[in-house]
């Protein structure tokens, strides 16, 4: 027979798992497997013969790479595998992750051991990012794909979409290159010069393919230089379409 103080422990954890539930709008039919997604490995330690929540974490990374691969795929089907690489690395990696479950307020509901409910763990990305993980790993067991699909969905379309027009979710160089390597099987070619003193250079990019000039670019570096030419030379190359030929320098001789 369960003791007061446990059943009233179990009743605060199922209520905290029915108010998870209610947030994240998804019906579980067993409450019992969101408990575990919220269970921290200090907190299964500390109680003894508890499954704590890292083989649904396990499932949940694998669920979450599916359907963001899957959005980036169908949201841009123009671009090259090496920019949605990144855009789906960008979307899932510890510190997005960290930040959709704080908009959550995951870390309420994470269990924790003592020791580490009192370093600050429940505001931990590591932490933050796994627990999101694991529930993502629960809904797909309790509700199935589509579900957990529809959820995904929902917590990261604005950063999706947002991740897409960050430069800093795109390497604009290599981006081009593999534009260019695709579209007219040539490499561009970088001409960068710089003017001023040494402790106050300004350079300068021209960005071509087979001599045809696709794009300018400054910068305080010639890397900055190059990556500003190249990603007007990426805009320009991409909203030609993938039936825009390369113009060259001689088409113009009768």
């Amino acid at each position: 027979m369960s003791s007061p103080s446990a059943e009233a422990a179990e009743t605060t954890e199922t209520a905290d798992a029915a108010a998870l539930s209610r947030l994240l709008d998804v019906p579980f039919d067993d409450l019992g497997m969101l408990e575990r997604a919220l269970t921290h490995r200090s907190w299964a330690f500390e109680n003894g013969s508890v499954e704590p929540n890292e083989r649904l974490e396990f499932l949940g990374d694998a669920v979450l790479a599916l359907v963001v691969t899957d959005e980036v795929f169908h949201a841009h089907p123009d671009q090259q595998e090496g920019r949605l690489a990144k855009v789906r690395s960008a979307a899932v990696k510890t510190g997005s992750l960290a930040e959709v479950a704080r908009e959550l307020g995951l870390g309420r509901f994470v269990k924790l051991g003592r020791g580490e409910d009192s370093s600050g763990g429940r505001d931990k990305d590591s932490i933050l990012a796994d627990t999101l993980e694991a529930v993502i790993g629960a809904v797909y067991l309790d509700r199935g794909f589509a579900t957990s699909y529809e959820l995904v969905q929902r917590l990261f379309a604005v950063r999706l979409a947002d991740l897409a027009e960050m430069e800093a979710a795109l390497d604009y160089k290599t981006s081009l290159q593999e534009l260019c390597a695709a579209r007219f099987e040539r490499l561009p070619n970088y001409l960068v010069e710089d003017e001023g003193p040494d402790h106050a250079k300004t350079f300068s990019a021209v960005v071509s393919v087979d001599g045809r000039e696709l794009g300018r670019g400054q910068g305080r570096s010639k890397k900055q230089a190059e990556q500003r030419a190249a990603r007007e030379a990426f805009r320009l190359v991409n909203s030609e379409g993938a039936d825009g030929a390369l113009h060259r320098p001689e088409d113009d001789v009768g």
